[in-house]
């Protein structure tokens, strides 16, 4: 069997099963498996498609039981971002407001030729929302990067 390389994200949440249902009815991911420690409502693993992309879903697990990874929730916030390329950012930011994310940048036009937003979701990862609105060569978005961060002066 030939297997591909891949690059497989996976996020540690307090309650997975919840976070697929929110990466599913938000983002339009397909859930494809989910597994849930035998005896409890944790989940174990969570496998997701999105726009044909895999991502994994996980509950947060003690030492003693195998965890070796922390929520944002735990942490009290989290060091990456995940940013999705959408067709209508407006539109992916309302449903994720009224699932219960909240926004920490509102969708704007931006100086690379997109629209966009940021919110972190219920279970504390944030999501970069870019609807790219046109393509710019690397030089007319460092002229338009140039322009903007003067203006921020």
């Amino acid at each position: 069997m030939h297997r591909e390389d891949q690059f497989i994200p996976e996020l540690i949440v307090n309650n997975g099963p919840t976070a697929l249902d929110f990466y599913k009815s938000v983002f339009g991911a397909e859930e494809v498996h989910r597994m849930i420690k035998p005896g409890s409502e944790k989940l174990v693993h969570g496998e997701l498609l999105l726009d044909g992309h895999k991502f994994f879903v996980c509950d947060e697990f003690p030492p003693n039981e195998g965890g070796t990874c922390k929520s944002p929730k735990t942490l009290g916030g989290t060091g990456v971002r995940i940013t999705l390329l959408v067709d209508d950012a407006n539109g992916v930011v309302e449903r994720a407001v009224a699932a219960g994310a909240h926004v920490s940048m509102p969708v704007q036009d931006m100086f690379w030729g997109g629209r966009y937003g940021k919110i972190v979701d219920p279970f504390g990862h944030e999501w970069g929302i870019n609807q790219q609105l046109k393509e710019q060569s690397h030089e007319e978005t460092q002229i338009a990067a140039d322009d903007f961060f003067a203006k921020q002066k």
